[in-house]
């Protein structure tokens, strides 16, 4: 290692300390009123983060993965039911539709914006498929419209699987409004991180967002009446205050992510290697930067030789993965090559041009030998 500099993939330390005292002053306040749960921190981050999606509804729960499946119990999918899923994402995706008894058919996804292709949806619709949940990758959006237009033909709902991708829009319109319910993820790593797990979903139908509210909390709209089977899928005062306190500076954090993407982008010009794109009209918010080169292994590990983190999101597609081995293997080939070619490399707010130029020359040292 010729630099003792390490580079993380996110500093979460650099990200919590200029808010630290402020956190520590709420959690104070929270021990000292001693209201930890479904409470108004909770109440206040609801309203906040649905009205950034555009919606009138939010309804907090105990993490990403919660709230797909609970947005998938307030659409009524089921046993018998499937849900078509991108192969190429984190498992929680498919999982959520396990969870509630149904099957997720996989699809191949796009292999410039990474997500599923129009065409490759409509080829996976058979008379029962119920959902189709498109996923915003690594902070892109995928594409909504054309989605919204196929699910109004089949007759099908949308869930939009927004864990990465909080604040991006397309043509000024915010992820988790197109479809019929949105799904967010608070994990620490996130655009907008909890200091644990934690969980939204957002919708404008007030009907759903009151199914949602009683499935969230054990199947009660009233207490001590249980009228359906639910969960304990609370999002705790705590982490709702945490969030909270970081919400004002989301659009200078997704922000700085841009600028780091852009700087990424100068000092990687010219190298034989794919770097993010969005299309026009699109708001990428760079959860994570994530390029594309045929010898990625050996870059990963002379990245790890510089002391500079990277990351492979992600190694094997869903449709590969042992749980669906009972499965009729979808033909996903697009996915597969993306899993032996993808490198997400340090995307954090706080990045610095000299970190990205170091990172760079690393890469093109690398690749010209």
């Amino acid at each position: 290692m010729t630099q003792n500099t390490t580079i993380p993939m996110v500093d979460l330390r650099a990200h919590f300390a200029p808010l630290r005292d402020e956190i520590l002053t709420g959690i104070g306040k929270i021990l000292d009123d001693t209201s930890f749960i479904l409470g108004n921190q909770g109440r206040a981050l609801e309203a906040e983060v649905a009205g950034l999606a555009g919606v009138a509804h939010g309804v907090g729960c105990a993490s990403g993965t919660d709230a797909l499946m609970l947005a998938l119990r307030a659409l009524e999918i089921g046993p018998g039911d499937e849900v078509i899923v991108p192969t190429f994402t984190f498992i929680a995706t498919a999982e959520a539709v396990l969870y509630v008894g149904a099957t997720p058919v996989f699809v191949d996804v796009d292999d410039r914006f990474y997500a599923m292709t129009v065409a490759g949806i409509e080829a996976a619709v058979t008379p029962q498929t119920k959902a189709i949940i498109p996923v915003h990758l690594y902070g892109l959006p995928a594409d909504m419209p054309a989605i919204m237009a196929l699910a109004q033909k089949h007759g099908l709902r949308v869930v939009e699987d927004c864990a990465q991708a909080i604040g991006a829009e397309i043509n000024g319109q915010g992820v988790g409004s197109f479809g019929d319910i949105g799904c967010f993820s608070f994990f620490p790593s996130k655009n907008l991180g909890a200091a644990g797990d934690g969980g939204m979903v957002v919708t404008a139908d007030a009907e759903l967002e009151r199914k949602l509210r009683g499935l969230r909390n054990h199947g009660s709209w009233q207490t001590y009446h249980h009228d359906v089977l639910g969960y304990n899928s609370r999002l705790d005062e705590m982490q709702a205050l945490i969030l909270r306190t970081e919400f004002p500076h989301l659009a200078a954090y997704n922000a700085g992510r841009r600028q780091a993407a852009g700087w990424y982008a100068e000092h990687l010009a010219g190298l034989d290697l794919q770097i993010p794109e969005a299309p026009v009209g699109y708001y990428h918010v760079f959860h994570q930067f994530t390029i594309q080169l045929n010898a990625r292994d050996a870059l990963k590990a002379a990245l790890h030789a510089e002391g500079i983190a990277s990351a492979i999101y992600y190694p094997i597609p869903g449709h590969r993965q042992k749980m669906f081995a009972h499965q009729a293997q979808a033909h996903c080939p697009v996915a597969e090559r993306l899993a032996e070619r993808v490198l997400s490399l340090p995307m954090f707010p706080e990045l610095r041009e000299e970190q990205i130029a170091r990172i760079a020359a690393v890469i093109r040292r690398t690749l010209h030998g």
